[in-house]
């Protein structure tokens, strides 16, 4: 099996399966549903895939990666171009799709929406209106949704879907328009990620001895931008940025072996940090745990501390935690 015999989709299959579960899975969560759909079904074709054939798509993808120069990919960029040749509505239906939520249809979208951002668009929005896309949602969504509005506008918004009989066509089709048009695009934009950003995230992710290499190179081709990763990143070390609360989750999370790994190379402060949140009796054990470990590999070590990193960010984007500068730590 050679390069040339495989798909796009089969290739960035290797390359996904190569980098192994704790980085593939940050890469994954940044994939449409369709997309990851797609990804699968291209993993479970490949069958065995010859260690040549691996290295030569490495390789691949390295000189690929690594041979864009100046040139920049965007939003913008793509809209401009699609402008060249599709009319206005088609243009901003195609671009509403890439930067919108996972979903088939509106209503799909919305549903994957947060609540709280879902909430914060509705309450300005007339009670029929709001009634009319509750009822198009998921009922658990809706629940959660309706629970964030104000409470008398809530209850408007109630009577009227008591009340809701079958939406006329044009009115449906015109609550949708409006939704793609003001909210949709809105929303796309500001959640749209900064390639610093992104970067950041994958150097999170590499081993010590990786990111040190990578972002050496990095500074001997552009200091400006590996300093802009650099401050974007967030290390293990960044954990001591977390409240007592934020700790006692992380813990209560944490997988036990992987916590005390992690924690047998953390610098004393960081430990003390997990320890004094704690009971006496969990704390002791723990400490148990991390000398029953003996010798342990650097890498191993780099590993647990980057799953507990990846765990707090998850943990963050649910809202469980913050990860925000200057909280200071609390004792339990």
């Amino acid at each position: 099996m050679r390069p040339s015999d495989l798909t796009g989709p089969q290739k960035a299959a290797v390359i996904v399966l190569t980098l192994g579960e704790a980085l593939a899975q940050p890469l994954l969560s940044q994939l449409y549903e369709d997309e990851v759909r797609e990804l699968s079904l291209a993993i479970t074709t490949l069958g065995r895939v010859p260690a040549e054939t691996v290295e030569a798509l490495c390789a691949e993808f390295a000189e690929a990666f690594g041979a864009t120069g100046n040139l920049v990919g965007s939003f913008e960029t793509a809209e401009r171009l699609l402008a060249l040749g599709l009319p206005k509505e088609r243009v901003a239906q195609i671009m509403e799709e890439i930067r919108g939520p996972a979903g088939r249809t509106m209503w799909d979208k919305l549903g994957n929406v947060s609540e709280a951002v879902l909430a914060n668009y509705l309450k300005n929005e007339y009670p029929q209106t709001v009634a009319v896309v509750l009822a198009k949602i998921r009922p658990d969504h809706a629940a959660r949704v309706l629970s964030l509005l104000p409470e008398g506008f809530a209850t408007e918004v109630i009577m009227r879907m008591l009340r809701m009989e079958n939406v006329q066509k044009e009115a449906l089709e015109g609550i949708e328009r409006t939704l793609r048009q003001e909210f949709m695009n809105n929303l796309a934009r500001s959640s749209r990620r900064d390639s610093h950003e992104m970067m950041a995230e994958i150097f999170n992710n590499l081993d010590r001895a990786a990111e040190s290499r990578m972002m050496t190179a990095l500074e001997e081709r552009n200091v400006e931008s590996a300093e802009r990763i650099r401050a974007l990143m967030f290390t293990f070390d960044d954990l001591q940025r977390l409240d007592g609360p934020g700790i006692q989750v992380l813990l209560r999370n944490a997988e036990k072996d992987k916590l005390a790994l992690a924690l047998k190379g953390a610098a004393e402060p960081l430990r003390e940090l997990f320890f004094r949140n704690l009971s006496e009796r969990a704390a002791k054990m723990l400490k148990d745990d991390i000398a029953a470990l003996g010798a342990v590999r650097l890498r191993d070590v780099d590993d647990a501390q980057a799953g507990l990193v990846v765990l707090a960010k998850n943990l963050a984007a649910s809202g469980e935690i913050d990860l925000s500068e200057g909280n200071e730590a609390m004792v339990a």
